[in-house]
Order: structure tokens, then sequence, then C-alpha cells
């Protein structure tokens, strides 16, 4: 294409037909489109795209090429515009590969190829790709997982903020929740009390019972008076009787006990004449047996026996010293063992306590709790979840001991003493706490150790303690020496053992001349000193406590100097057990000698007893010849004459005790008499002061209890008016803190758990969020870190998976494409083969193609003659005119198998004669006419005055140009002379 000499550019110009379904944009383009083409001479280029009406709509190329391919209208395919320079080529090339080529491009089979060619290069790079890709998202994976776990630790930071948000906003309204629960109660027990009418009534019901016992007691009174009367009357002569009757029985008693005496004398008197008598009778038997060298025998026999009877005794008493010197000693050593044993006893059982607190010291490290017993964590947990269940009315507090804090810790010891075991206790608000917490307390505290509950209403207010406080410019009271931030501990303490009014003095002396040498501080009832002592007005009493078990602020000082009380301790029961098995063996010893002394004390006092016999017997026979017979005779008379005398005395005494038995018998029937009539009068009266005691213990039981109910209505009514002011400031405070709360969360928010849960919660996370905000450092910078390598692994990962996918695609579409491919090739050079022949057999010639595709070779061959069918000849070999019409014929066959909206060819019949030229232009005009949607251009410089006149067809003649034109003018010419 060239621009005219003297011009600097040219225009082209093509219009477009847009219609029917296959329209190209007709929204924007119309029914036509109009391509305006502008080429300069330096080589530039410009397109317009132009809508019907004239309006550009587009000066971009990928506009033009859009359109282009939406038509399918092949530019560069030569079977569409077949130039003279390329059928001269075709017609005069000798290789049949080119000649393949062409085939190929014409039927654009050769762009499918080079398509699947670079599809194939495309893959195998795609798997270069693929398998670099992998090993880059192995590194990109390993850097994201590292970034992910310090990214879930901030996400887990973030989730502890949110939640630590939340928890403030849930502490707001649990603030609010629980005020409100407390003032509902209130108003509900306000309502309740209010509505107890029970206290009145019981009060007139009781003053009713009072008159009523009063009355009934008067009445027994008056009875009973009347009796007591007659009774009083019998009393004087009674106690006469009474006292005439023991004047009686004095007399027979003495009398008795002289006629005893009597008896008991003759009794005697016969014995002693028996004995006399008897021996009597011995002495005479033997008066003429005994001789005189035996009686010397008897003598030298005796006196032997007697010595050796000395030494026995001596011996004797020698052993019973022995005796009671082991006796002694064994019983000393029994006493040293018991006590001790005692003291070992006493030793390890302190030793145990102070192990105990030891081991319960360590366990305070961790939790102070098990301070006060390693069983109190775990029920606090019960009651705890107890109170969540509802079990509770209001839940229980203590130990108090672990909601005090002294101030000075050389007091904690004094403190200790003055509250002893409230350190262990709890607090309930009402009896039916108590009774739920007693039961809860029976599973955890052994029997025995179970703490002391105490039933108190709760208050938020500490008690005003200024008038009864002790109030002392130098040393503090219990109540100022402790922080107790709960008013119930506090009030607790007040009033279980007062602490407002005991005083902590440091210093003994100090102490005493503060309680005892002056007059005590006014209020104060008692101090404690520094060492625990317990000082009164006029007793002290020292403390048994060296060091203190609960309240001790310093554990690790405590456990110290526990371990070395332990190891004394320790030291001191191994000396208790040296000196116990040092005691026992001295026992056993001493014992041993003991049991020996013994057998030879028994052994002496059997030969004493022989030695005794045989100088009894020895004596016996020298006494019987030694008697005086006479003697005997004499005594024999003499007790016979008392014997007569005793006898006469006791008939008389015998007489006498008959008559005063008789006389008091007499007195013993009258005093009967009036004992029968007391006591008749005594069963009229017991009774009746049976009834009056009664009586009289209802009347003090009805005023008891009218006094009783008549305070508790006093304060009843104290009671619901304070509850009343209490409610009042109560739902003031509500107020106050719903309108913070809303503050701080506009919208209200059901809470179910406790402000001192959520509390304790808050401070657990903030210390967690601190923590891991000290180890990760900035949360942006690691999100942001996060989020590239995230980004970059998803990317690479999602790319990687995405060509394999592709490429497994790409292998199944390829398979089937270069089927589709080979099938297709095949059809088209079959259809161009027969159309090829057919075309041929119409002016007379015969040939065929030849199609090589695995070598990609083409051949022609063509025979003008049907005849000469033997002398085939290639097309090199024809005349010109003959192969520009085996040209033809071949390019028609193309056009058969291709798609394209136009046709063009041209100078196709320059080398034609006039028969072959009228027999091609039919063959195109019938293959135009068969194809009625594709515009044919055909170019030639011969005359085309022979075509047949139609609509279809438009000859446009261009004449030749002046020198001076710039532009070509075109005359249409359907019905005329050529010269026109």
């Amino acid at each position: 294409m060239f621009i005219q000499k003297g011009a600097t550019s040219a225009d082209i110009s093509i219009t477009l037909r847009n219609q029917g379904r296959d329209a190209f944009k007709p929204e924007l383009y119309g029914t036509s489109i109009t391509v305006n083409q502008h080429i300069n001479q330096d080589g530039n280029r410009t397109c317009k795209l132009k809508s019907k009406s004239g309006t550009i709509i587009s000066t971009k190329k990928d506009e033009l090429i859009g359109m282009l391919d939406h038509f399918n209208i092949q530019v560069d395919n030569p079977v569409s515009v077949l130039t003279q320079e390329m059928s001269k080529l075709f017609l005069q090339t000798k290789n049949e590969g080119d000649k393949y080529k062409f085939f190929m491009k014409a039927t654009q089979l050769e762009q499918m190829k080079e398509d699947y060619s670079f599809i194939g290069k495309t893959k195998k790079n795609t798997r270069l790709q693929i398998e670099q890709g992998e090993e880059r998202l192995e590194e990109l994976k390993q850097l994201y997982l590292e970034k992910k776990e310090t990214f879930k630790s901030i996400a887990f930071v973030n989730d502890m903020q949110n939640r630590l948000k939340d928890l403030k906003h849930q502490m707001a309204w649990a603030v609010v929740s629980e005020m409100e629960k407390e003032v509902e109660l209130l108003k509900e027990g306000v309502r309740a009390e209010e509505g107890n009418t029970e206290l009145l009534q019981k009060v007139e019901e009781y003053q009713e019972k009072v008159n009523e016992a009063e009355k009934k007691y008067k009445a027994i009174q008056d009875k009973l008076i009347t009796v007591s009367e007659e009774a009083q009357a019998l009393h004087p002569q009674c106690i006469s009787l009474k006292a005439e009757v023991q004047a009686k029985g004095k007399e027979v008693k003495e009398a008795e006990i002289v006629y005893n005496r009597s008896k008991m004398e003759l009794k005697r008197l016969e014995k002693d004449r028996e004995q006399l008598h008897k021996r009597i009778e011995e002495l005479k038997s033997c008066a003429n047996e005994v001789s005189e060298p035996e009686k010397l025998e008897r003598q030298r026999r005796i006196a032997y026996l007697r010595e050796q009877l000395k030494a026995f005794h001596d011996e004797e008493i020698m052993i019973g010293q022995q005796l009671v010197q082991f006796q002694q000693a064994i019983s000393k050593c029994r006493e040293d063992h018991s006590r001790l044993r005692r003291e070992s006893s006493e030793v390890q059982q302190a030793l145990d306590a102070q192990q105990k607190q030891l081991r319960d010291l360590k366990d305070s490290k961790t939790n102070a709790l098990k301070r006060f017993g390693p069983y109190v964590p775990a029920f606090l947990e019960a009651v705890e979840v107890a109170h969540k269940q509802g079990q509770f009315r209001k839940k229980p507090v203590g130990p108090l001991g672990a909601l005090i804090h002294p101030k000075d810790p050389e007091l904690i010891l004094a403190i200790e003493c003055c509250l002893k075991s409230l350190l262990q206790a709890f607090c309930c608000d009402n009896y039916s706490d108590e009774r739920t917490l007693q039961s809860l307390a029976s599973k955890y505290y052994p029997r025995g150790h179970r703490p002391q509950i105490i039933v108190q209403k709760f208050q938020n207010k500490i008690y005003d303690t200024s008038q009864r406080a002790v109030h002392h410019p130098e040393f503090p009271t219990v109540l100022t020496a402790l922080e107790i931030e709960n008013p119930v501990v506090a009030n607790c303490l007040i009033d279980m053992r007062s602490i407002e009014t005991v005083l902590l003095i440091k210093d003994s002396r100090r102490a005493r001349e503060v309680m005892q040498c002056n007059r005590p501080p006014r209020n104060c009832r008692e101090a404690f000193t520094a060492d625990g002592d317990q000082v009164f007005e006029r007793r002290y009493y020292s403390s048994s406590f060296v060091r203190p078990k609960f309240l001790s602020q310093d554990v690790e000082a405590e456990i110290s100097h526990l371990n070395k009380e332990i190891e004394n301790k320790r030291a001191q029961l191994t000396a208790s057990q040296q000196r116990l098995h040092s005691i026992e063996n001295e026992i056993r010893q001493n014992e041993d000698h003991l049991y020996g002394h013994r057998r030879t004390q028994k052994q002496l006092q059997a030969k004493i007893r022989t030695a005794n016999a045989e100088i009894a017997d020895l004596e016996n026979v020298e006494e019987h010849q030694s008697v005086n017979i006479h003697c005997l005779q004499d005594e024999a008379e003499e007790n016979k004459g008392r014997m007569e005398s005793v006898k006469q005395d006791m008939q008389l005494q015998s007489r006498k005790m008959e008559e005063l038995k008789n006389n008091l018998q007499a007195a013993e029937k009258k005093l009967e008499e009036v004992k029968e009539k007391i006591h008749q009068v005594d069963e009229v009266a017991g009774p009746i002061k049976a009834e009056l005691s009664q009586a009289e213990s209802e009347v003090e039981n009805s005023k008891r209890r009218l006094q009783h109910y008549e305070d508790k209505q006093r304060e009843h009514v104290a009671c619901i008016n304070k509850h009343k002011d209490l409610l009042v400031s109560k739902e003031k405070e509500l107020e106050e803190k719903t309108a913070k709360a809303r503050q701080i969360f506009s919208e209200p928010i059901r809470v179910s758990r406790t402000v001192k849960s959520l509390d304790a919660e808050m401070n657990r996370l903030r210390e967690k969020i601190n923590l891991e905000n000290s180890h990760h450092g900035n949360k942006e910078e690691i999100i942001q870190q996060f989020q590239y390598a995230k980004e970059r692994y998803e990317d690479a990962s999602n790319k990687v998976k995405n060509l394999r996918r592709f490429i497994a695609a790409l292998d199944e579409v390829m398979a089937e494409r270069l089927k589709v491919y080979r099938q297709f090739l095949r059809s088209l050079s079959m259809r161009c083969k027969l159309h090829f022949e057919h075309l041929l057999r119409v002016r007379g010639f015969s040939g065929h193609i030849m199609f090589d595709h695995k070598n990609e070779t083409l051949s022609i061959t063509v025979q003008p003659r049907e005849e000469e069918k033997a002398a085939r000849s290639d097309l090199r070999s024809l005349s010109g005119g003959e192969r520009s019409f085996s040209t033809v014929c071949f390019i028609l066959s193309l056009w058969n198998i291709s798609e394209s909206p136009f046709r063009c060819m041209d100078e196709f019949d320059v080398y034609m004669d006039m028969v072959n030229r009228r027999i091609a232009i039919d063959m195109i005009l019938e293959r135009a006419d068969f194809q009625p949607y594709r515009q044919f251009i055909l170019f030639t410089p011969l005359s085309m005055s022979s075509l047949p006149t139609s609509p279809l067809i438009h000859i446009l003649r261009m004449p030749d140009p002046p020198r001076d034109q710039s532009a070509l003018t075109f005359q249409n010419r359907n019905d005329g002379d050529e010269d026109q």
C-alpha cells in the first residue's frame, strides 16, 4: 500500500454490515460499522471505528481485533485474500512442504498447530514453575506458621482484651444486678415484716394467758392456806410426841447396852472357867513325867534357839530395810518414768502440732487459706458452688481470720490470743444459711474440728462504737489495730469479743501500770500484751502461745522458727526416750533385787516360825511343870462367884428393859396417830401445792413469754424503720450505680456471675495481657507481618493449586483436542482432495492431491486431457492458463473447507485463455451463489462484461487516474458498457 506522490498521508475507509443475530455490539454501532485508517509517510497508523451515524466509538486496536475475531475476518489468510504475489509463489514453488504449509495456513490448521505447540511449551514451563513454586511454598509455609504462632498469641491477647471489655460491661451491670437484688430483698423484707402481725397477736395472746394464770394461781393459793392452817395446828403436838419417843428410845437403848455388856461378861467368865479347868487337868496328868536331865537339855536348847532367833530377827530387819529401800527406789523410778512418759507424750503432741503447723505454713505460701486448715480451700469452693446454686440467701463470710489484717506485726500474737477460735469462725445472715453451712462443714471438717458459726444480720456499715469504745492516746484497741474491709466481719467481732474495749499494750510492765496500778481507762475491760498475756484490773494471765499461728505476715520467718523449734523438740524427745530407757533398766534391776530379797525374807520368816514353834513347845513343857495347881483352883472359885453376881444383874436389867420398851411402844403409837393425821392433811395439801407450783410456773412462763414478745415487737418495729431507711439509701445508690453502668454500656446486661468472681477474672486477664504484651512486643507490627506472610503463602498456595489443576485439565483437554485435531485434519484433507478432483473434471481435467501428514508434504498432480491419464504431471509442466485454472480449482477447494465472510482474489485470470477464464469465473460465481452470505471480491485487469446481470453482482471499473488526482472515483455498473 502506497501514498500518492506529493501527499503526506492516506485515508482508507471500509464499511461493514452489522445486522442479524451475529451483529457486533449493535447497541453501540448500529446496523453498520465504518473502519477509518489513517496512514502517515513515516508509517504510523491510526484507526477509528465509527457507528452508522458517524460517531467515533473506539480508537483502540484491541477493539478492531475483537471485531475481526467476532466476524472471523482473516486478513492474513491467503485463502481469504489471495494476492498476485502469493498466487505466483504457490504456482512456481517446487517444494511440497511449502504447499503443505500453504494448505495449513489457508485452513488455519497451522495456527492451531502453533497454538498447540505453544501450549506444550507453556505446559512445560508451568511444570517448572510448579516445582519452583512448591519449593518456595514450603519456605513460605514455614514462615507463615512461625508468624501464625506469634499471631495466635496476639489474637489470644485480642480475645482477652475483648473478654476484658465484656467483663467490664458485665461488671458494671453485675453491680447493678446485685444492688437490685439487695433492694428487692429489702423491699420483700419490709413488706413481709410489715405484713407480719404474728408478734402482735402473740403479745395479745400471752397477755390473756397471764391474766388467766394469775386468777388460777390466786384461787389455788387460798385453798392451800386453808389446808396449811390445819396442818400447822397438829405440828406442835407432833413435835412434843416425837421428843418423848426419842427420849424413851434412848433409855431403851441404854438398858440394852447394859444388858448386852453383862451378857458378854458372863460368856467371858464361862470361857475362863473352862480354860482353868482344862489347865488344871493337864498339870495334874504330867506332873510326875518330867526328869531333871531333860529339863536341863530343854533349857540349853531354848537358849540356843533364842540366840539363833535373835540372829534371824537382825537379818530380817536388815532385809526389811533393804526391801523398803528397793521399793522406794522402784516407786521413785516409776514416778520418774510416768512423769517422763507424760512429758514425752506432751512433747510428741507439741511436735506433731508444730509439724502440722509447718505443713500448713508451707501450703499457705501458695494458698493462704490453708493456714486455717488443709480442708478450708475445698470447703470454701463448696460454699461458692452452693451459693451459685442458690442454696444460701446470702453467702456466708469466713474464716474471719482470713478477712482481717493487723497493722502492726508486733501485735499479731496479742490479737490471736484475744480472738482465739473466732479466727476460724464463719458468719451467716440467718439460721437457714447456718443449717446449710453446718451440713457442708460436716463433709469437709473432721469431727471435733468444725468451726464456730455465728448468726448475725449482715449490714453494710460498721457499728458506731464511739460511745462504748476505749479511746487511749497511747495504745490502740483491737478494732483500731486491724484493717477490716468487710463490715460484717467487724460487726461480728464487735458483738462476739467487744474488740473496741480491748487495749493492746506491748510491754507487760506498762500493761500492769495501765490496768492495775491506776484505774483502767474508760470502757476498758481487759488488755493484751505483745507476748499474748491477758491483763484484767485485778488479775493477770500468762499466755501459753509463743508464736502466732494464723495472722503472721512473714511466712518464711515463721517457717524458720518452727523448724528450729521442731529440731529442739526432736532433741528433747530423743533425750527423754534415752532417759526412759535408762529408768526402765534401773526399775528391772531393782525389781530383780527386790524379788531376791523377798525370797530370802520368806526363808528367814519360815526359819523364825520354826524356831518360835520349837521354843514354844519346849517352854510349854516346862510351864506345865512349874505352874501352881492350887493357884489355878483358887482362881476358878473366884471366877464362879463372879458368874453368879453377873447373872443376878442380868435378871434385873431384863425386867427394866421390858418396862422401858412398853413405854416406848405406847409413845410411838401416839406419835403415829398424830403423824397419820398430819399425813392426811399433807396428802390433801400436796396436790394443791403441785397445782400452785404449776400455776406459778404458768404465770412466770406467760409473763416471760409476754415480755419476750413485747421486746420482739419493739425490735420488729425498730427493724422495719431501720430497713426502710436502708431501703431509701439503697434505692438512691442503685440509681447512681445504674447511671454509671449506662455510661459504661448503654444496654442492660443479664449477668449471672458475682461481682467478686468478675473482678477476680478481670485481674487475671489484665495480668495475662501485660505478660503477653511484654513477651511479644508491638502488636500492630506482628499483625502486619502475619497478614503479609499469610497473603504470600495463600497466594503461592493458590497459584500452585491452580497451576496443578490447570495442568491436569490442560492435559485432558489437549489429549482430546489433539485427537479431534487429527480427525479434523484428515477430514479437511479428504474434503479438499475430493472437491479439487470434482472441479478439475468440470474442465475435463483430471488430477488429485496427495497429503502426507506425517512428513508434512502436499503434492498436486493435474492432467489437462482425460485421455492422457498416463501422462499426468505436476503444475510446473502445465501452460500458464492451465496452471491458473488449476490454482483456481485449488483455491475453490480451500474455500470450501474454510470459513471467512470475505473471499478476495487478485489477477487470478491473467494467464488463462478465454475458455479456462470463462470456466473459472463460472465456477467462482457458482460458489458465490452457493454461499450468499459471503462477499467475493475479484480483482482483474481484464473485461468483466461477459458476467450475467444480477442484483448480487457489483462490477467496479477503475479508470486510469490523471497525475494530479488525489482521490479515486468509482463507477457502479450493473447494466451498461464497460466503457462507461
